[in-house]
């Protein structure tokens, strides 16, 4: 097919083209196919034509693997895509920003009976990791015990053929060279949300084992399980990296926690009401490691707020203690002087 010419409007006015000059199958083949997820969306608002263009389904469909190629993995992802209300547009709506914490006392639909995680791993934009699991939320082993996600058994090893310098300048690089997406989804309620900052918010490197943690998450509002509506929680990922013999980077756990403010790993009940909660709730803006970073900042500073005034509650009632303890010694001595 040869390319559509200039109108005359636009020859007699210096031969510019405008979009309504341009065919609409170079539009969405070779300029809105070559955008990424954020960018389209942009595309989208600026007019109702390429409003339009940039709704078609393979366009989204397209725009979904590349962003979460664990979406390709597994055929019950590609059935799911399908069957959000807006199809693929609407699953990368819901996971792609990031997830804000949701202070609403209550939900519209009933708590997921299960749910599932797509959860892929970058190094320098190289794809090391992906893998799709579904946890059941309605046996009394998950409602009673610590709620955990582990993507790899103990014995389990991601090899890399990735070299890493073995200094702490190289390692705590990650922060920056790691990404991560969790796609959290309720399959029957066609709901999902990222559970991560996309880039790590902090990289420990353990004193004994050598073993790196890279941490992401997300901090979700806690509920009223135990205080005020306001209180907050984290829902952490850690992802805990080593060095093989021959110097490659290796992948030794990825694993999901939701933990209070006191640092108490929640059980799955309470953390399954927040996670409903959270994926009902708003997104933020597509900056997401700026502002997760943030959040996650400011909520450190809350918890080591928190952590000093419960220590200086103890050492008040400590010392109410001992000067109760003195005086009741005292008068019983003195009791016994003038008796």
């Amino acid at each position: 097919m040869s390319p559509p010419q200039p109108t005359a409007t636009a020859v007699e006015e210096g031969g510019a083209t405008t979009f309504p000059d341009i065919h609409q199958d170079i539009l969405s083949t070779h300029i809105l196919a070559r955008l990424d997820g954020p960018s389209l969306a942009s595309a989208s608002s600026t007019s109702s034509q390429l409003h339009a263009l940039s709704s078609h389904h393979h366009l989204w469909t397209t725009i979904c693997h590349s962003t979460f190629p664990s979406t390709t993995t597994s055929p019950r992802l590609l059935h799911l895509l399908s069957s959000f209300p807006g199809g693929p547009r609407s699953f990368f709506s819901l996971s792609f920003p990031l997830l804000l914490p949701n202070f609403s006392p209550t939900t519209t639909s009933p708590p997921p009976a299960e749910l599932i995680s797509a959860v892929d791993i970058h190094y320098k934009n190289n794809l090391i990791f992906t893998k799709v699991q579904e946890t059941e939320t309605t046996t009394s082993w998950f409602m009673c015990s610590p709620f955990r996600i582990d993507l790899l058994d103990t014995k389990d090893v991601i090899s890399t053929t990735i070299r890493h310098r073995d200094d702490d300048g190289a390692w705590t690089s990650l922060s920056d060279e790691v990404t991560l997406s969790w796609v959290l989804i309720d399959p029957v309620g066609n709901q999902a949300a990222n559970l991560s900052t996309h880039k790590a918010v902090s990289v420990q490197r353990h004193w004994l084992s050598g073993e790196v943690q890279v941490r992401f998450g997300s901090v979700l509002a806690g509920g009223n399980r135990r205080g005020p509506t306001s209180e907050l929680v984290h829902c952490g990922i850690v992802v805990t990296c080593g060095e093989s013999e021959g110097g490659e980077l290796q992948v030794r756990e990825v694993s999901l926690q939701v933990e209070d403010m006191d640092g108490m790993h929640l059980t799955g009940k309470d953390s399954l009401v927040i996670l409903h909660r959270a994926l009902e709730g708003k997104r933020g803006n597509m900056r997401r490691e700026e502002e997760g970073r943030r959040r996650y900042r400011e909520y450190m500073e809350m918890k080591r707020e928190r952590r000093e005034r419960k220590l200086k509650t103890e050492w008040t009632l400590d010392m109410l203690c001992v000067a109760f303890g003195v005086t009741i010694f005292s008068a019983f001595w003195l009791f016994l002087l003038w008796t």
